[in-house]
């Protein structure tokens, strides 16, 4: 993994930050971000990052949105992350401040996205399930699934690569065309088990 790995602890420090940020906007969508930014300024790295809101004990979806490149530090990705996937994510309306404590926040920290060269049969057997996540990309369609979802759906890796496609908007075995651009990356997960409950880290392989 081609990425800093980070410690439970600092795990901890970025899930909470992702919640304080939620918390703090449904208060007052103007808030001052710096607030939380601050707060874990240590986190200066610069990472794709993603979280990820689910219903308890349900784990059905409530919103994701992330960065899936490194666009700016991972303290104020986390925070514009967080905001993003509660009140952003066009899927759902947006995060109400009664539902807030029935989510669990979860982030995922990525490795920089690796180009897979070669035809269709090096990408399905470049790609691992529970270790990489997938972008395909061709012209303006881009579609993005995190490595977890393949290990909580059980898809096998052409199904993984599909399903990556259709979330882009395209055909599903587009993933196969030469002119379709397919990329691996791997993450770190660290989620509440429960509602503002203890933070563990996900262990996908």
């Amino acid at each position: 993994m081609n990425m800093h790995l980070y410690s439970a602890k600092q795990g901890e420090e970025l899930v909470k930050a992702a919640r304080s940020s939620i918390e703090l906007f449904i208060i007052n969508p103007r808030f001052n971000k710096k607030i939380v930014v601050d707060s874990i300024a240590h986190f200066s790295e610069k990472h794709g990052v993603f979280v990820t809101l689910e219903f308890y004990p349900t784990k059905e979806l409530r919103g994701c949105i992330g960065f899936p490149n490194a666009v700016a530090s991972l303290n104020e990705s986390i925070v514009d992350a967080a905001i993003a996937a509660a009140f952003e994510d066009p899927r759902f309306v947006p995060v109400s401040k009664r539902e807030l404590d029935s989510l669990v926040v979860e982030i995922s920290l990525l490795s920089k996205p690796e180009l897979i060269k070669g035809g269709s049969r090096n990408r399905l057997n470049s790609i691992k399930v529970g270790r990489d996540g997938i972008i395909v990309e061709y012209g303006m369609y881009s579609g993005l699934l995190l490595p977890i979802v393949a290990v909580e759906q059980h898809w096998d890796k052409k199904t993984f690569l599909e399903q990556a496609c259709v979330k882009a908007g395209l055909s599903p075995n587009y993933w196969s065309q030469p002119n379709v651009n397919v990329y691996s990356f791997q993450t770190q997960v660290f989620h509440e088990d429960t509602p503002l409950g203890k933070v563990s880290e996900v262990m996908l392989e």
